[in-house]
């Protein structure tokens, strides 16, 4: 009998241990494969109608989860969407994720693997279940400001960043779109607006363009060219530099031409000072030739090109240089050196080189996440800055910084001075070619940062396929309003 009860007793316990190891395989083990499995429509609901954490800027809800009354209990709503559209991208059911929506995925609905024991917690208080807060490095008036320098109808994005730290102070392009209109539980309604919003040119509806977006640079360029001159030892800070107009190549017919309309035709040499200032090709042609493809590679890499691994948390697009040719003949490099023929960059890629320049040659990671907080905002995580390279050294930095400075004093950017402050820039134009009316389109870019001797400010801004001789008449009198409104906080 007592055999009986105690072999009972055995099977009972070996029951019970097999249930609560089942069970806690299922909760804790197999949640992740459960999850991702596409049959399992009761994870499906519980993503798209959980209690999501929200995104913040300045302590504000840009976007947030808002209770329903439908069989879905809760809705995305986005607030201020056409200027957050870009960082937050959508959560839709119909649509899938983008932009910090998607890549901060885990912490909004409260799934990653340090929420462990804040689920745990949750399911033995019978609490509803909550996604976790996620605040963006983003000042809202910045932003704002930002936004409303380009114009509706143009093209065009811009980067404000902090160059000693790499948050992310402002990021805007445009065209923008009404994220809400993919939050909508009506599935008619969100493949009609996604169908809409698709055939809209020149937008880009998973993430940024300023961070997903690429576009000749023109001569922003240069200051790659620059770096690489004198870090090769070959040059210094009175090195002259031919600067023919046009340089021309043996045996064939092509030339390459300086800014008619600019100062680089009174010189047929140059110091560095002069050609940065009136942005002449020539010269910074000939360091290309004269260094090699490779050398020149290796410096854009050393700024962030062709570097597909960064993620700010979204990943970025990488930037390109010399493209996809391979081995490039003398005028392809020439061409490449002045940020044309094959030449791809993003603004975030502009804004980190000038960031990098800004801060002594080390190019800090960027970053747009401030904090992340659980629903009794308790801190998680917040920004720790992290060096991500080196570009160059110190000495080339401030050396490249002095010139810049010269190109604003002295130079093509002029438009871009703070009264009191110095600012170093430089400006690009990349020639895009000839519209159906014969128009010559151009990419406009500005980069700087200011003050120069401390750097604060980075503002990179780019208008591409726009009617300008030069880039700095369209963006230098704007980063200007820029450098001045985050010097006045």
């Amino acid at each position: 009998m007592n055999q009986a009860i105690r072999n009972s007793w055995i099977v009972a316990i070996a029951l019970f241990a097999l249930l609560f190891g089942s069970i806690s395989y299922v909760q804790f083990f197999a949640v992740d494969s459960l999850n991702a499995n596409p049959n399992n429509n009761r994870q499906l609901l519980k993503t798209f109608c959980g209690n999501r954490g929200p995104i913040l800027v300045d302590g504000q809800a840009i976007a947030e989860s808002v209770p329903t009354n439908t069989d879905c209990k809760f809705q995305r709503k986005y607030n201020d969407p056409l200027l957050y559209a870009g960082l937050t991208g959508f959560f839709s059911r119909f649509s899938g994720q983008s932009g910090i929506e998607y890549a901060m995925r885990e912490q909004l609905t409260g799934t990653s693997d340090d929420a462990l024991f804040d689920r745990i917690a949750q399911t033995f208080t019978g609490k509803q279940p909550q996604g976790r807060s996620v605040e963006l490095t983003i000042d809202a008036n910045i932003q704002k400001l930002a936004y409303d320098m380009i114009p509706d109808g143009v093209d065009g994005s811009i980067v404000v960043m902090n160059p000693k730290t790499g948050a992310i102070i402002a990021m805007v392009s445009k065209p923008s779109y009404d994220t809400n209109l993919l939050a909508s539980h009506d599935e008619k309604a969100v493949n009609a607006a996604m169908a809409s919003l698709v055939g809209v040119p020149g937008i880009n509806l998973y993430g940024s363009k300023a961070y997903k977006g690429l576009y000749s640079p023109g001569s922003v360029f240069k200051l790659v060219d620059t770096a690489a001159a004198l870090e090769s030892g070959k040059y210094n800070k009175d090195s002259i530099l031919p600067n023919p107009s046009p340089m021309t190549f043996p045996g064939i017919t092509y030339t390459l031409p300086n800014y008619a309309n600019g100062q680089c035709a009174i010189r047929d040499k140059a110091s560095f000072a002069f050609a940065l200032e009136n942005s002449c090709n020539t010269p910074f042609a000939s360091i290309a030739l004269d260094l090699g493809q490779d050398a020149m590679t290796a410096q854009a890499n050393k700024f962030g090109f062709n570097d597909d691994s960064v993620y700010f948390p979204d990943r970025v697009v990488d930037s390109r240089f010399p493209g996809s040719q391979g081995v490039l003949d003398a005028p392809g490099l020439a061409q490449s050196a002045i940020g044309q023929k094959d030449v791809l960059a993003s603004p975030l890629q502009i804004a980190m080189m000038t960031a990098a320049i800004a801060n002594g040659g080390q190019q800090m990671t960027p970053n747009l996440v401030k904090t992340v907080r659980t629903p009794d905002l308790k801190t998680v995580s917040s920004l720790t800055p992290e060096v991500l390279r080196q570009s160059t050294t110190p000495e080339i930095a401030a050396q490249i910084t002095d010139w810049m400075v010269s190109v604003v004093d002295n130079g093509i950017a002029s438009a871009a001075a703070v009264p009191g402050v110095e600012v170093a820039a430089k400006t690009g134009t990349a020639e895009l070619g000839l519209n159906e009316s014969g128009t010559m389109l151009n990419n406009a870019w500005f980069t700087g940062f200011a003050p120069a001797n401390d750097p604060e400010v980075v503002v990179s801004i780019v208008m591409p396929g726009v009617d300008v001789a030069t880039g700095a008449q369209l963006t230098s009198p704007n980063a200007s309003k820029l450098f001045k409104a985050v010097l006045n906080k």
